[in-house]
């Protein structure tokens, strides 16, 4: 193949290295390097860029086509390359633009987010650009938080038309649908802990590891992603606003969000419920050795085989149903609103054993008539769990229970009440009613 050479280096030019020398090449050679040249001499990209650097404006090029046998030329409307004042991420396939690791592991960065990154910090990152995949958070579709903090970069950035034109059309096609969409928890690095745990009511590290234990079981929709699906049940959950409210926050259809709601709800119940929660979940050992209290267990109990467990109803606040027999039980005289009761069993350090119900909270359900049904029905085999002479706290509304549980051996710790004619409790009724109570505020205080 015919080769000719540079005009300054001398080196041998193929023919899609050669650059023809115009009128301000052939200025700039003059007067930097005193070399006369004509239009037929040829320069390699290396020794012209230092010209279009120093240029003060933009240089048409000339270039000569074959057409037909016939010399003609023609001038490009802007420079092949445009120096832009912005960061910009190493252009090389051999290592990473990060950590500057060599291969050959090495992954091309996606469109969205590269966009991205030049939205949040201002860094170009191109086509060319190659990663380490340790960089990349995949379930998120993200970097990683820190991965930027201590990026070192190119001081400018030089561009062609196309890439120019790429980037406009991403960055606008990002502000449209950041403008559509209300909320979303894709990123989650955009909200501060506090505005996060106002939110959800966790933080970010609490928020990924919840969802990584969600992600593999629920499917990611064209309207939400599987992150904005986990953020919608747990607002849902911290905030208790309606379904139709959620809609125009996160820019979905209502359904969406209940579909969303149920697959979480389904999701949590399956994998999730049945490892943490219920009789079933723990030992009798585990919970005598690791979540009893050492004060508990010297005045409530008399060996160290004994389960001690603190046993209360509380509320669950409800709308006003449509269905009118449900509306009924589900009203509360006491409270005077809409309302269901689960009972909570937790033991001394208040550790959640188990959640029985929901039951209804009509005059037919209160406290003792609860513990009453789940010990004789044996809900999550309950009687199987528990063994004669564990010690049940209780409070005063449990006083219809204490016979059923006399009968099964259960000792109920209850504050004791003074008798008719009596001023002052004996002192021993007196220590324990104020340590069984002291317990029911500290089970109260750790929910």
């Amino acid at each position: 193949m015919h080769q000719s050479k540079c005009i300054v280096c001398k080196c041998k030019l193929k023919v899609r290295l050669r650059r023809p020398v115009n009128k301000h090449l052939r200025k700039y050679l003059r007067k930097t390097f005193l070399i006369e040249s004509s239009e037929s001499d040829l320069i390699c990209g290396k020794c012209s860029r230092p010209a279009y650097r120093q240029a003060p404006f933009p240089v048409l090029h000339q270039a000569s086509l074959q057409n037909g046998g016939q010399e003609s030329t023609c001038c490009a409307g802007s420079p092949p390359s445009v120096r832009l004042r912005v960061q910009a991420a190493s252009k090389s396939h051999a290592y990473c633009f990060i950590c500057k690791k060599p291969g050959p592991k090495l992954i091309v960065v996606p469109q969205q987010l590269r966009t991205e990154v030049f939205v949040k910090h201002n860094i170009l990152i191109t086509a060319h650009s190659r990663c380490c995949p340790c960089h990349l958070d995949f379930s998120l579709s993200q970097f990683h938080p820190d991965t930027f903090v201590n990026f070192k970069s190119m001081d400018d950035a030089f561009v062609n038309k196309t890439t120019i034109t790429e980037l406009l059309d991403t960055v606008r096609e990002f502000a449209i649908k950041s403008s559509v969409k209300r909320m979303s928890f894709e990123n989650i690095e955009y909200y501060s802990d506090i505005d996060l745990q106002n939110m959800t009511g966790l933080n970010k590290e609490q928020f990924l590891d919840f969802h990584s234990m969600l992600k593999e079981h629920i499917r990611e929709t064209p309207a939400r992603s599987k992150s904005t699906t986990t953020g919608i049940f747990l607002f849902k959950m911290k905030t208790g606003i309606s379904n139709s409210l959620l809609a125009t926050l996160f820019g979905i259809s209502k359904s969406s969000v209940r579909r969303a709601i149920a697959a979480v709800r389904t999701m949590l119940m399956q994998n999730f419920v049945q490892h943490y929660l219920g009789f079933q979940h723990i030992s009798r050992e585990n919970v005598i050795d690791t979540h009893t209290r050492t004060l508990a267990q010297s005045l409530l109990a008399e060996n160290n085989d004994q389960v001690i467990l603190v046993i209360d109803g509380t509320y669950i606040y409800i709308q006003k149903s449509a269905n009118f027999q449900f509306q009924r039980r589900s009203y509360s005289v006491h409270k005077g609103r809409p309302l269901v009761k689960p009972m909570v069993i937790v033991t001394t350090t208040g550790y959640f054993v188990s959640i029985l119900g929901p039951y209804f909270s009509d005059s037919k359900n209160n406290d003792a008539s609860i513990l009453n049904h789940i010990l004789c029905n044996n809900i999550e085999e309950i009687k199987e769990w528990i063994k004669p002479n564990d010690v049940f706290v209780v409070d005063r509304g449990f006083r219809d229970s204490i016979t059923l549980l006399s009968n099964m051996g259960i000792h109920a710790e209850m504050p004791a009440f003074i008798n008719k004619g009596v001023k002052q409790m004996p002192t021993e009724d007196a220590n324990t009613s104020r340590l069984v109570t002291k317990v029911i505020y500290l089970r109260m205080f750790s929910m």
